[in-house]
This record gives structure tokens, C-alpha cells and sequence, in this order.
């Protein structure tokens, strides 16, 4: 009877630590996992910036009537990049800030629309070799921009999962006090889908 009653208690508290070491690993993986995500959508955005500079050079050259738009664009960049507004992986669960960001971004992309919508009556805007390569560029960058931000959902999506679903929600509250992560939603219906933004088609 001692040795069943000691087996019995050894596996109970073998199974008390197994229970207890769910999450220990599987939640501070998925959170970086998630964070690694968000580091590549800002990394993105950020190179849709960086491209901005190019156009208002091309731009500037060949629309000076278009000068109004384009400071749009100018204004709405210099606020999609401040500092404040910039996500750090420890900013994650914080639906406020996410919400800033987030419509920083989209002014900034519903400016860039305009700007190029409005170049299109410039034909000899659109047949310039240096226009023909941004749109290209930006193209593939707004592309990416969406595969991006669809990655970091999914990664979202799995560590809110995880933090809910027993076991491993046992370590994530006990061990680790783990919060959700804020996907990155659209402001306004429709704005998370890459904007068309080929013209090529129209200089010919």
C-alpha cells in the first residue's frame, strides 16, 4: 500500500510539474515570434518613406502645379515617422498606440493616392524613365506592406491563442502575466489592401 501511495504521488507530482512548465517556453516564443512580425512591418513602411523623397523630386520637376498635393504627402510622411508614434515590441498590447500608428500610416498612404491619381494628367510625367522606376518600387513596397502586416496578424492570432488555451495559458498568466497583442487593423474599410497604383497602363 506505501509503494502505491508513493507511486501515486510521484506521478501526480510529476504531472503537477508538467502542467506547471506549460507556457514556460511556448509563450515567450510565440511573443517573439509576433514581434519579429511587427519589426518587418515597420521595416516596410519605413521603406515606403524612404521612396518618398524620390518622388518629390520627379514630381517637383514635371508638376509644379501639383506642389499643394505633394506637401500633403510631405506633411503626412514627417507624421507616419515621428518618434513617438513608433511601436517598440513592448508597445504591442497597447490598442492606443497601435491605433496612432495605424492612422499615421493610412493618412499617409490616402495622401500618396491623391499625389499620384492627380500626376496622371501628365503624360510626360509618366513616360519619365525615374517615375517609371518609383512606381515600380512603390508597388512593391506597398506589396509588401500587406504581406507584412497579413504575417504579423497570423503570428498575433497564434500568441493570443496560446496565452487563452489550457495548458499553456497556465504559464502565461502565472509565470510570464502575458497580455493579447493588438493585430493591425484598417482604420477605414478597405485601406489594409495595397493600393492600385499602376499608371503605366494609362501613358500608353
Amino acid at each position: 500500500m506505501n509503494r502505491l501511495t508513493a507511486f501515486r504521488s510521484a506521478l501526480l507530482g510529476a504531472a503537477a510539474l508538467a502542467v506547471s512548465a506549460c507556457g514556460i517556453n511556448s509563450v515567450p516564443a510565440a511573443e517573439e515570434n509576433a514581434k519579429a512580425k511587427w519589426a518587418n512591418v515597420e521595416a516596410d513602411f519605413q521603406r515606403r518613406a524612404n521612396l518618398i523623397p524620390n518622388l518629390e523630386q520627379v514630381v517637383l520637376s514635371s508638376a509644379e502645379e501639383e506642389r499643394q498635393t505633394l506637401n500633403e504627402v510631405i506633411e503626412a510622411r514627417a507624421s507616419a515617422t515621428r518618434p513617438e508614434i513608433q511601436l517598440e515590441g513592448d508597445d504591442l498590447n497597447n490598442p492606443e498606440k497601435m491605433q496612432q500608428f495605424q492612422q499615421a500610416q493610412q493618412n499617409l498612404g490616402g495622401a500618396l493616392s491623391r499625389l499620384l491619381v492627380s500626376v496622371e494628367r501628365y503624360p510626360e510625367l509618366r513616360s519619365q524613365e525615374n517615375f517609371g522606376r518609383f512606381m515600380t518600387q512603390l508597388e512593391g513596397t506597398e506589396n509588401r506592406i500587406a504581406v507584412s502586416v497579413k504575417d504579423y496578424n497570423e503570428a498575433v492570432r497564434q500568441y493570443n491563442t496560446t496565452i487563452r488555451t489550457f495548458p499553456d495559458t497556465i504559464g502565461a498568466n502565472i509565470i510570464h502575466g502575458a497580455e493579447p497583442l493588438v493585430p493591425y487593423e484598417a482604420v477605414t474599410e478597405g485601406a489594409e489592401a495595397a493600393p492600385q497604383l499602376d499608371m503605366r497602363s494609362s501613358a500608353d
